[in-house]
């Protein structure tokens, strides 16, 4: 009886919880799923909300408002993964204005404009949409009671609050395991020396890719009903969803990632001016050779 109590509670915790999740009607942007390759745009959203106002993210407590901070095409396939980081600076045709600008800019205007900008400027199809803010990603993480990080060398990046004080396998809590992700002034400490990530914007994508592989892995390949309601729950605060993508999809999703390495590809740019800033612009042909892939 306690055993059929229990489940009952666990499942009506889970179901409370997606049913509180924020969906958006994308159907007007995006393509329909053909086949059993599968194309999700992620984004990481740079949203302060949810977040401890006593308690600075990145060393700050003063940005309010949402913005995208990370944007990720995944491709999940019976063949395995592949997971490009799209860059934030990446000049782009925005879709709702039809001018040039950054690709982050789109967001501004909603998802669907997002989707559509990615679509029209990189020719891939987009068959599902999945937004997460940062509290959320840190709500997973203590629900799976950390993520487990290899790091070569200490490292601490004083503008996000990363600090790392020991190389091999580290444990992260939310706050840690989000500063690592955030992290744009990466310093590792070598031989006595501190050295700074030369990648820039590359080497935190990378990191980025890292980050949501383990927590998706460790998430997918959780088998305690608990840790998997607790990581609902977190989630469901800062979730936004296309309305088509349903619960088993996204349990399909982190069960397809669990225990595998999805291929990190880069997608290929260089540097230009435009209107006086530094922004990125597509490296042709290289460019299309990779995007290839997610077509």
């Amino acid at each position: 009886m306690l055993l059929l109590v229990g489940l009952a509670t666990v499942t009506f915790r889970a179901f409370r919880a997606y049913s509180g999740i924020e969906r958006v009607d994308l159907s007007a942007v995006l393509d329909p799923v053909s086949g059993d390759t599968v194309n999700y745009l992620l984004v990481g959203s740079d949203s302060r909300e949810g977040l401890d106002p006593d308690v600075p993210v990145g060393g700050r407590s003063t940005v309010t408002g949402k913005r995208s901070d990370t944007i990720i095409l995944l491709r999940v396939g019976p063949a395995g993964s592949q997971m490009m980081s799209i860059p934030r600076d990446l000049w782009v045709t925005v879709a709702s204005t039809g001018r040039k600008g950054r690709i982050n800019g789109a967001y501004n205007a909603g998802p669907a404009n997002l989707v559509q900008t990615v679509k029209d400027n990189l020719k891939v199809p987009v068959n599902h949409y999945m937004e997460v803010g940062f509290e959320s990603f840190a709500g997973v993480v203590d629900a799976l009671g950390g993520i487990t990080i290899d790091f070569p060398h200490p490292a601490f990046d004083t503008h996000s609050g990363l600090y790392v004080d020991q190389s091999g396998p580290v444990t992260l809590d939310g706050r840690q395991a989000l500063a690592y992700a955030r992290s744009r002034y990466y310093t590792e400490r070598i031989d006595g020396r501190e050295v700074t990530d030369p990648t820039a914007d590359l080497g935190r994508q990378q990191r980025q890719q890292q980050f949501l592989r383990t927590a998706l892995g460790e998430a997918g390949g959780s088998r305690n009903p608990v840790e998997v309601v607790a990581v609902t729950e977190a989630l469901s605060s800062g979730l936004v969803l296309d309305d088509s993508l349903g619960l088993l999809d996204l349990i399909g999703l982190a069960r397809s990632l669990s225990g595998t390495e999805p291929t990190t590809v880069v997608l290929p740019t260089e540097g230009a001016r435009k209107g006086g800033a530094a922004v990125l612009v597509l490296d042709q042909p290289e460019a299309d050779e990779v995007l290839a892939g997610f077509r």
